[in-house]
């Protein structure tokens, strides 16, 4: 099982180039970075968590951007996305920016991705949040076309673009792993088995491990190997007994939630992760 972590990167803690180089030199196999454009004032949607929304939610940098910094610093750490809100951006831009992540980290891009819990958010980006799932669902597939075919359409309900090329292409052989993060049910599988590579639920958030046996039975009902579906669990402390506990389920990742404060600090549960790999 590999062990990872994953941090919201902020204007107030460790920048994403040190941790990466720090994570990366203590064999974590991947590094990844929450995104959330703003947040609305108006905080008409409840904090999923429960409580006042953390500091770390308004200071959120750019995915892309955090993740660039982390590639050019490194050479073997993967690095993803956790969770990219797919809504918030133009399938044809997420393309062309997934595929720069990927391109010049040498194949080392995982795209998580997730459809989001603030209502608010999403409507100022101009998406109905009844309709969430049906239009993330037309990007994701549209943003493959545009990494796999060398000249790419869709016409779909939400999306819709005529014949077009756009480059670079990803290196990562087909494509980058797509990584469905949520707490998982039939609606969230059916989207995994047609058009995602793994699944990431949030630890703390009920048992991922009483779902699983629902993911294996709808993956044999429409002819997918469930093993070709990678889990990887969201947000763990990184504690001998959680990770043992995955690790025995056959998970395939457990990614540690690092605190997004000062750098000591953010080095301390690194550090202690680290434990976890020795």
């Amino acid at each position: 099982m590999h062990v990872a972590a994953l941090i919201f990167p902020t204007d107030r803690t460790i920048r994403p180039d040190r941790l990466a180089v720090a994570l990366e030199d203590r064999g974590y196999e991947s590094f990844w970075v929450a995104e959330h454009t703003h947040i609305p004032l108006s905080r008409r949607t409840p904090y999923p968590a429960g409580g006042d929304l953390p500091d770390m939610y308004w200071r959120t940098m750019d995915p892309f951007v955090a993740l660039t910094a982390a590639a050019v610093a490194t050479s073997r750490i993967r690095l993803g996305t956790g969770i990219c809100l797919v809504n918030q951006h133009h399938p044809i831009n997420a393309a062309k920016q997934t595929a720069s992540v990927d391109l010049l980290s040498g194949g080392r891009f995982l795209y998580g991705v997730g459809v989001g819990w603030n209502e608010d958010e999403m409507e100022h980006h101009g998406i109905d949040p009844t309709k969430r799932r049906s239009i993330a669902r037309e990007r994701i597939l549209a943003t493959k076309a545009l990494w796999t075919q060398e000249v790419a359409e869709f016409h779909g309900e939400h999306v819709e673009f005529s014949p077009s090329s756009m480059f670079p292409k990803p290196v990562s052989d087909p494509h980058p792993p797509i990584v469905m993060g949520g707490a998982g049910g039939p609606v969230t599988f059916r989207h995994i088995i047609e058009y995602c590579d793994g699944w990431m639920p949030i630890h703390g958030r009920g048992d991922p491990l009483e779902k699983l046996p629902l993911l294996h039975e709808m993956c044999a009902e429409a002819g997918r190997d469930p093993a070709s579906i990678e889990i990887g669990i969201y947000g763990c402390p990184p504690r001998p007994d959680v990770a043992d506990r995955y690790r025995d389920a056959g998970v395939d990742r457990i990614i540690c939630w690092l605190p997004a404060e000062d750098e000591a600090t953010v080095m301390a549960t690194v550090d202690r992760g680290a434990e976890l790999i020795a």
